[in-house]
């Protein structure tokens, strides 16, 4: 992280990460940064917010995607150190540079009700951003339902742990909250031994909609096909099933409804074009 100083910086890094996304088929992206930990280092934050718009225009005109930058706050710091920092990027949120707001870092123990100030900030300031917190992968169950009663997040980042609660997956399910689910990253940080081991099965026979991401993949490795392989070697779901996943993916994402519909008709092609392949 060190060697990140100059906006070129940040958009070098970003665009590392967009190339090697397009290679992989990806045609969104939802990306987290965390601009707390640079900042300690001196770096101001219109540097790094800036480096990363950049990259994301650029990529956007490049490939033909859509990238979104969704900004998180890092848990182990106090939530004081949060408002600073949502107070210094509002320009940002409010001409839409800065799509969502999210909650990262150790879970423990840095429950969710630590920062209902900073999402209420932003939630009454920009009632347009979106919400989400990472929950309910080292936390339990009750991270996740804290995380929708009390920071009132639109989606949950992992929540693996909602499968120990069966009054929660029905929540999410009829609430069609999606969880974004990183499952390279969870065995390389031991919550699990083997992907085999995550409930993504049990959440697509619930109906508990799921999108299939990368996670730091500079630092964890498994880039974002790295993950959609490894799911389907282990689970080897059948075609409607990955239509479904990929359908409610895009469903719960930020992208606008004309994106959503575009990116859905993409689906269907995709899946029509296999179906008389594997029939």
């Amino acid at each position: 992280m060190s060697v990140l100083i100059k906006e070129d910086d940040f958009y070098d890094l970003a665009m590392e990460y967009f190339s090697r996304a397009h290679k992989d088929g990806c045609l969104h992206s939802e990306v987290f940064f965390d601009p707390q930990g640079h900042v300690e280092r001196g770096i101001s934050v219109d540097v790094v917010v800036q480096g990363f718009d950049r990259a994301c225009k650029d990529a956007n005109a490049k490939f033909g995607t859509t990238n979104k930058l969704i900004m998180c706050l890092l848990r182990h710091l106090p939530a004081a150190s949060g408002i600073e920092t949502i107070d210094s990027t509002a320009k940002y949120f409010e001409n839409g540079t800065i799509h969502g707001l999210g909650l990262d870092s150790a879970e423990k123990p840095f429950p969710p009700e630590l920062f209902t100030e900073c999402y209420g900030l932003i939630k009454s300031k920009f009632p347009q951003v979106g919400l989400t917190a990472h929950a309910g992968e080292e936390g339990d169950h009750t991270y996740v339902s804290n995380s929708l009663d009390l920071l009132n997040v639109s989606r949950i980042d992992h929540g693996v742990n909602s499968k120990n609660d069966e009054q929660l997956m029905k929540r999410l399910a009829e609430g069609r909250i999606m969880l974004s689910m990183c499952p390279l990253s969870n065995v390389k940080l031991q919550v699990v031994k083997d992907v085999s081991e995550l409930p993504i099965a049990l959440f697509l026979e619930n109906d508990v909609p799921f999108s299939i991401n990368s996670d730091d993949p500079a630092y964890f490795g498994g880039y974002i096909l790295d993950n959609y392989i490894e799911v389907h070697t282990r689970f080897g779901f059948s075609l409607d099933q990955w239509r479904k996943i990929a359908i409610n993916g895009i469903e719960g994402s930020w992208c606008d409804e004309d994106r959503k519909k575009e990116l859905k008709a993409h689906v269907e092609e995709v899946c029509n074009k296999y179906a008389s392949i594997l029939n």
